[in-house]
Formats: C-alpha cells, structure tokens, sequence
C-alpha cells in the first residue's frame, strides 16, 4: 500500500505543467477532441539537452500533439551562466527567468518541462572541464530519478557526445544521456530512489542530428520524420508552433518566424535498435500495452466517435465511465497518467471553470488571510460541490448545487500556518556552490518551480460521482491597462529589508552611509535593526529601532560602516541585516523580477551586501554611459566615486561630449541598438578631440556596424571560460599597466566564470594587445583588450567580462577598469 501511494505521488508530480501566475486553463471544442484522441495513445519520449533554448521545439510540438505521445524536455541547466538581452538580472535570477521562458514554451508546444540540479556557469570548451565543476555522478542521479518517473519508451539527444555539440555543457548532456539509459534500468544504481520509483528500461536512444552552427551532421540514410504538417485540431502546423514556442526565450532574443510545409527531422540511434517507421517502432502505444487495458481503449474509440464538437458535455457520461474501468485497474503509471487526463476531460466536457484567489498578493504565516474560490459549470451536467479544502481549512457546504452557467462565488479566511514556507525557489533554499544547487528534499528534483504553498481543493460530484479538482490559490486584479492580471500568490517573513546599493567599495577607511529599506508585509510590528558584519569592519550604529503600525509601510534606517584597513588591502566580504522583531529575527530581502512575458518572480534572498575594499587611485570623475543590453557597470563605477551620466540620443547626437573624462558602452551595444551607426562619428571625434572611449564586449554577429573602433578590427568566438586563467602582460611599461594604479596578477585574483569572450582578432597594428591568457590545453589569446591612440585621445575596446566582476565585487577588477579610462591630463 504504501509503495502505491508513492508511485502515485512520484507520477503525479510530473503532471501536466501548473503555470503559477496565468489563469485556468480553457479548451474548446478542437482541445477537447485532441485531448480525447491523445486519450488513446499510451507512449512517451523524454528529449534531453543542457540549456534553455537547446530543445527542438518543432519536434516537441510534434510529438506531443502529432503522435500524442507524453513528451518532455529535461534542460540540466536554467541557463544561469548565459547573457540577459532585456535586463541586468545575472546568475541565478537570469535562471529564474529563464525557467519561466521555458514554461511558456511548454505550454505553446504542448510539452512537459524538467531540470537537473546542474547549474549553468557560462561557456565550457569541453566536457572535461564541465565535470570538473558539475558532480557528473549527482547529476546523472538526477536524469536517473526523472527517466524512473517520467517512463520514456524513447530518449532523444540534441546534441553528440563529441566536439560536433560545440559547447562543454551540451556534450555532456550526451553523455549524461548514455549512462542515464543504462542506470535507469539497473536497480543497482541509485537504489535509495527505489522507495518511490522502480527501475525503468527505455527501448532507444536517438541523437537528433542538426544542420546548424556551421556543422551539418544529417545524412538521407538516416531515421526521418516529416514534422512540417498541419494540424486542423489546432490551426496552424508545427513550425509555426516551434516559432511561437521558440520566440518565448526573448531574454536570449531568440524570436524567429513561422515555418511552414514538410520539413524533416533526422535521427541517429545511439542505444537499442533502430527504427523504421516511427521513433516508437516496437513499442505498444494503444491500450492493450497495460493488462486490462483493452477494453478501455475500446469505450475511447466509441467516446470518440460520437464526440459532438457543438455539445461536449454529451460525452460527460462516457467519459465517467472510461475513470471507474481506469480506477479498477491495477496500480500503475499509465493507469494514474490517464486517470488524470480522463478527469481533465470530463471538467473540460462539463464546462468547469474553477479558481481560487487571495484577496492580497502577500499573505505572512501566522497571520490571516481573505481569500475566495469561485466555480461555474458551463453545462447542464449535473453537478454539486461537495466540499472545500482551502489550504488547511475544511468547509463542507449545505448550498452546494451549481446551477447553470451561474457563477458560484465562495468566501474564505485562512489563518496561514505558521510552518507555511515562504516564495522562494526550492533550489534556492540552500547557498550552494559554482557548479549545482543544494536541493534537500529528494522528491522535487526535476521540479520546474515550487509545488503551490496554499492549495484550495473542490471536491464535486459530477452526474453522481465524486471528483475533485486543486488550484493553486493565486492573486488576481484588473490592471487599467492591461486588464485581468494573474500574479503568484507570495508568502512573505513580516518584515523584510533591502539594501539601497549591494556593493559597497572602500577606498578609504572613511565611513560610508549604507541605507536600510525596511518593509511591513504584514500586521504592525516594532523591532531593532543591526548589522551582522564581518572582522574588520564597524558599524557606528550598534542597532536602530522601527516601528511600522501598516501592511506595506515602509522606513529607512541609516548606518555607517568603515574598515579598519584599505592601504595594500583589496579583499570582499559580505555582512548582513538583522530584524529583531518580538523575540524573532529575520534577515530577508525582496527582489522582484517582473516582465510582461512572464508571471512575475519574486523571492526573498539573504538582506546581504557585498563589503570591497580596493586599493584604488582614479584622476577623472565624470563619466558617460551608453546603455547596453543590460549590466550593473554604471552603478558599480558610482561606488568608487564616479559621477556617471546615462547618455541619450540628445546628449550623443547634440551635447558636449568634451565634459565626460571618459566614455563607455554597455554590453552589447552594437549588436542591439540600431542608433549606433548614427552615433559612431560622434562618439570617434570625443575621442579625436582628446577623450577616452571605452566599449566593452559585443558577440561576433549579427552587429550593426562592423567598424567599432578608429581602425578595424573582428570579433572572434574566442574566449577564456577558467576564471582563474593565467595572464601575461605584454606591455607592462605601458602607462595604462601603472597610472593612475600599478597593476599586477593579483589584480585578475578572486574573477568569477570566466575571463572574457568573443575576443577581437585581425586588430589593426595601430591597436596595442595588453593581454594575453589562454585556457589550459589552447593557444594564447591576446584579444581581450586592445588599446589605441586616436587624434589626441585613447580607444578601448575589451572583452573581458567586467559586467560579471564588477557588480561581484571583484577588487582588481574595480583597479584595471579603472586603469583604462584614466589618462594623464
């Protein structure tokens, strides 16, 4: 008994996408139809690759919706290491969104989404290095717990186990890939997962071949699928679903237009045989796979055959009676796989529509909360609400039938446990190192996002039998602009903190002002506020009170931390804010992620600030700033003591460009912003008049002008990815290695996931290299930073990766950006 009820619950995780933030599902007439015939067909493929983006999409929204087989796309990473084309969110939040990118995919090709715990930390040459960082055997044990429980009959890879994949992280989800076939089948490996899942063999493994990047590895006498056909069901063909899917990844800028007509996919078998006619050649995808089954698949065909596309609730008790021969079957993954599918069949035949909705969009453990779920029934089938579970409430109600197309409108209050946790992703519970995230309970790995923390479950009786229905308990609200808007419901500590900068930078042991942002989420509270600071540092404020009488009150409260230390001293460290609240601490912040595309994100990390202090000497002061594809750059420059004007078209195009010391573009600039072009003679003459450019790294295409600089130059896809790559300096008598700071190795101490990337190359022999680093096994590179005087003024073009070290605190960093903006006057 108890091993059913965990298969139950290990299968019953991987359902259908839960997208938290957007609202209830809707199926007309042609869902219902696909979905029915989807009824019918019990097979599964699992596609695995390393990134957001990596997925054939077209070939998802194939499988899915073509074939009907379970389809699911497990990424071993969020994409926390890539570049971020619509903000400045890095890292883990660069994961987050990312993650929902990917939802919103799924949901557009019909597809399931998974993870690893493996975190993205940027470009990796080869899969030796990627496993230097990853711990190749967690991360296999994670593609081992998904296969077990999502059951594919067929595994398909992106990418080869080989160079031919291009990037460190996609050849070894290859490999992953392989050894993930074998151990899922042998109950010797990983056998503490056996308590919830069983060994699972998968029939093949396919690489889908490409023909992109330069390479193109599909021949005619490989396995091929015609995926260009047009679906009636759903209007439109599959490279038009791939396109919409495909276009959610807009951080990465991935849009791209529909494709239309045959268009095939080729496969390449790595383990098992070969097929010949399908991918799932030799595998029983009807009824009779499962004992007992064929006489279900049977009441199918007939509940399709007489589906009314004008009246599906006349399918209601055919569908009810395909769930009771579904429950009677033995315990099993495509018995509890189908039962759920025939349920959401039978609510989309009757027409039940069922939400359930906070009053406010942040609730506090422990303390009350107004909230309603609401129901209508779009059809004549009889139908009554039980009872409700709202939460950890019960409520059995007396008024219980729905009548037609009559909105059924339920209060509640909630008194919000106190062991209620709060929004934060599940994997990012625990610090965790470079390579993986720490994730503690074993039973969400794979997981997307967190399972809802405050559920309402309705329990109905529908044409006589019992059926029940959970909804994530959202908030929703009428924007005037945007209308309805669903948001997550957010579960907050009482009070949180934010700091007003996240680095602070010394130069000096003179005191800085370091600005506490306190915020009530929740009833009046009144406390003491301290920081928690490492040695070395003091705080002239040993603690400072607040008191906030109201939900969403806010305060500021003011220290002054100095070191005790900064000549000869470049070192980071970090310190943290401290709530004492009626015999309770705290020491969480709120960041919010927030995009039209996607629900909003929020979470509540450490109220933490980074503490740099630099031995650091700069001449100018004024500086001008061209914004790129989105960096913290321009902020960390104000810590050092920059004062930093965020260029318009009018200051580039009209102003006096002559009062900036120096010049500098975001990331990315000449790649995004098509002003650029209009912009360069003005930017070139600054820097003939006697002023310093400064433009940081852009990809090698497409770009919107080619001459970047005074003299030409190319982009290259050369990089260094060992942050901790030695580098030569070649010209170390130059004045930009010693003025206004002496420059040594030490400066390129303590970098984080990589040196720089798509370094220049072909430079004009008017530029100057200052650098040369390499990865271990490759030639030196000296294209990271080139330097040329122009007229009476310096250019500088680098592709070392300051908008990562910067906001990171990285103290020679702070000394060699400095370096090249400053010139003797």
């Amino acid at each position: 008994m108890v091993k059913s009820i965990c298969l139950a619950f290990a299968t019953g995780m991987l359902a259908a996408i839960t997208a938290l933030g957007q609202p209830s599902p809707v199926n007309n007439s042609a869902d219902i139809a696909l979905k029915l015939k989807k009824l019918d067909t019990l097979g599964s493929v699992l596609y695995m690759a390393a990134h957001p983006d990596d997925e054939n999409t077209r070939l998802l929204g194939f499988l899915a919706n073509e074939k009907l087989y379970r389809t699911g796309y497990l990424s071993l990473t969020r994409g926390d290491g890539g570049q971020n084309l619509i903000g400045n969110e890095q890292g883990e939040l660069l994961g987050l969104i990312r993650t929902q990118e990917l939802l919103a995919a799924r949901r557009t090709d019909g597809a399931e989404q998974f993870f690893t715990r493996a975190l993205d930390f940027g470009f990796s040459k080869n899969p030796t290095e990627t496993f230097t960082i990853w711990n190749r055997e967690q991360i296999l044990a994670d593609a081992v717990w998904i296969i077990r429980k999502f059951q594919p009959d067929v595994i398909v890879c992106r990418f080869p186990a080989d160079s031919r994949a291009g990037h460190g992280h996609h050849t070894a989800s290859a490999m992953i890939a392989a050894e993930a076939f074998d151990a899922a089948a042998d109950p010797k490996r990983f056998p503490e997962q056996l308590q919830y899942v069983k060994p699972w063999k998968v029939k093949r493994l396919l690489w889908n071949t490409f023909n992109f990047g330069g390479f193109n590895t599909t021949s005619e006498d490989q396995f091929k699928l015609d995926v260009g056909v047009f679906n009636y069901l759903l209007g439109k063909g599959y490279g038009e679903i791939a396109a919409e899917s495909r276009s959610q990844h807009k951080s990465q800028g991935f849009g791209v237009a529909a494709a239309r007509g045959s268009s095939f996919e080729y496969f390449t078998t790595i383990k098992g045989d070969t097929p010949r006619e399908s991918l799932l050649d030799g595998i029983n995808t009807t009824w009779s796979r499962i004992e007992g089954g064929k006489a279900i698949g049977m009441m199918i065909d007939k509940a399709r055959a007489a589906y009314n596309l004008e009246n599906p609730a006349a399918t209601v008790p055919a569908l009810l009676a395909i769930r009771k021969a579904i429950q009677a079957l033995p315990e099993g993954y495509w018995r509890n796989q189908k039962l759920k599918e025939t349920e959401n069949l039978i609510l989309a035949c009757a027409g039940i529509w069922a939400e359930a909705y906070s009053n406010n969009e942040v609730v506090v453990p422990g303390q009350a909360m107004q909230g309603s779920v609401q129901v209508i029934c779009n059809s004549k089938i009889p139908v009554q609400i039980q009872s409700l579970t709202f939460g950890s409430k019960d409520t059995t109600l007396a008024q219980n039938k729905l009548d037609f197309n009559q909105l059924k409108n339920i209060p509640v209050t909630l008194l919000v446990p106190d062991n209620t946790p709060i929004s934060e992703p599940y994997y990012l519970r625990e610090p965790h190192g470079v390579g993986e995230y720490k994730i503690q309970d074993p039973l969400l790995v794979g997981n997307p996002e967190n399972i809802p923390a405050i559920q309402a479950t309705i329990h109905l009786k529908i044409n006589g039998e019992d059926l029940t229905i959970s909804r994530p308990v959202q908030y929703k609200h009428t924007d005037p602009v945007k209308g309805e808007v669903y948001a997550p419901l957010i579960i907050a500590p009482p009070v949180v903190a934010n700091l007003a900068n996240s680095v602070f930078v010394f130069t000096s042991t003179t005191a800085q002002p370091v600005q506490v942002k306190l915020r009530n989420m929740g009833n009046a509270t009144k406390g003491k506020v301290r920081l928690q600071l490492p040695a070395g540092f003091s705080s002239q404020e040993a603690s400072l009170p607040f008191d906030l009488s109201g939900k969403g009150d806010e305060t500021s409260l003011l220290f002054h931390i100095a070191p005790s230390k900064v000549t000869g001293s470049n070192h980071t460290d970090t310190f943290k804010v401290i709530i004492e609240d009626e015999g309770h601490s705290y020491a969480q912040g709120i960041q919010t992620i927030s995009y039209d595309h996607i629900p909003t994100i929020t979470l509540f990390p450490d109220a933490a600030g980074r503490l740099v202090t630099v031995d650091l000497q700069h001449n100018g002061r004024k500086l001008g700033y061209i914004d790129g594809a989105g960096d913290l750059v321009a902020a960390s420059l104000q810590q050092v003591g920059y004062e930093v004007t965020h260029l318009t078209e009018k200051d580039i195009m009209n102003g006096d460009l002559s009062q900036y010391d120096a010049i500098i573009t975001g990331v990315r600039v000449y790649n995004i912003n098509p002003r650029i072009k209009y912009w360069q003679p003005h930017l070139m003459e600054y820097v003939k008049n006697g002023g310093t450019l400064l433009v940081q790294y852009n990809v090698n295409g497409p770009l919107q002008i080619t001459d970047m600089g005074p003299y030409p130059f190319s982009l290259s896809r050369d990089r260094v990815t060992d942050e901790k790559a030695e580098v030569s300096f070649l010209r170390p008598d130059d004045e930009i290695m010693n003025y206004p700071n002496k420059l040594s190795q030490k400066d390129f101490d303590g970098w984080i996931q990589e040196r720089g990337l798509y370094f220049t190359t072909n430079a004009d022999t008017k530029y100057e290299s200052l650098f040369s680093m390499h990865d271990q096994g490759d030639p030196a590179l000296d294209g990271s930073t080139i330097v040329a005087k122009y007229g009476k003024g310096r250019y500088v073009y680098t592709s070392l990766a300051f908008f990562r070290e910067l906001p990171a605190g990285v103290p020679g960093a702070y000394r060699i950006f400095v370096n090249l903006i400053s010139t003797k006057k």
